[in-house]
């Protein structure tokens, strides 16, 4: 049978996560999932790709939203959501969206621990950016996360890639929202939809991985030998892309658990 094992949701982008026992799945996936992301002084996403050591930067939950820390800093207060701020233009990949400035304070903290001027900002509840792939709807959004509103893995996969690693590497390196148990490594390659209780959700196309899988989540240090990316190569190479993992597109809304079990098409 296969089931969740675990979720995760990342409130800032390209920060650490959290994990949770259930989430509501929303229009834009689970909530609270990458509605906050840092820019550059020109508006442009930062991510660990770049930036390896936003890996250190840890979000945890708190009463009124999250408690942000990182080494050498004081711990930082971020509400779970803005309610009004400016908004300004930033960029995400090739997307031109909307957003709203966090407060100064907030920004100052992550330019000290950057070492250069950046701001945070939300993506609020008006604000839309629409997912731009072949297998999605006209009127899928997506919050401020590479592609698709979910990311999906199973257990029999990454246990499929440690098995050729000389240092198996945890499942923190892939950033999923959903971790499931699957009878077979991959499995979820051929799935073409998926439903969790009330949920269901499009298996809309494979995750393209790149050199974040790379970083340490612990150290925020780069592998040297470029691995697991360098073995993903040699077996999951689809074209120019190494793929692990499976995009999903929600379709019908709810809560979803750890525990729950996963029904497959």
């Amino acid at each position: 049978m296969v089931q969740i094992d675990e979720l995760h949701i990342y409130p800032i982008k390209s920060c650490r996560g959290i994990s949770v026992p259930s989430a509501a799945v929303g229009a834009r996936g689970l909530d609270g999932d990458r509605r906050y992301m840092l820019v550059d002084a020109s508006g442009r996403f930062l991510t660990q790709r770049e930036h390896a050591r936003m890996a250190l930067i840890d979000v945890r939950p708190a009463d009124a939203g999250f408690e942000v820390q990182a080494p050498g800093m004081p711990a930082l207060a971020v509400p779970r959501a803005l309610d009004g701020g400016t908004r300004c233009q930033v960029r995400v990949w090739r997307d031109t969206v909307e957003a709203l400035l966090a407060p100064e304070e907030h920004s100052l903290w992550f330019s000290e621990y950057m070492g250069f001027a950046c701001g945070l900002v939300y993506q609020a509840s008006h604000q839309h950016r629409p997912v731009t792939h072949d297998c999605a709807q006209f009127d899928d959004e997506v919050s401020f996360a590479d592609a698709a509103p979910l990311l999906l893995v199973s257990t029999a996969s990454l246990a499929d890639l440690n098995a050729r690693l000389a240092q198996p590497v945890t499942m923190r390196r892939f950033r999923p929202n959903v971790v499931v148990t699957a009878g077979a490594a991959f499995a979820e390659d051929a799935w073409g939809a998926v439903a969790i209780g009330a949920v269901e959700l499009a298996a809309g196309w494979a995750c393209s991985r790149c050199i974040l899988t790379t970083i340490d989540p612990e150290s925020g240090e780069k592998d040297p030998h470029g691995e697991p990316l360098e073995t993903l190569k040699a077996y999951r190479r689809i074209g120019a892309r190494v793929m692990f993992g499976r995009n999903l597109i929600p379709r019908r809304l709810g809560t979803i658990r750890v525990g729950d079990a996963v029904r497959v098409q």
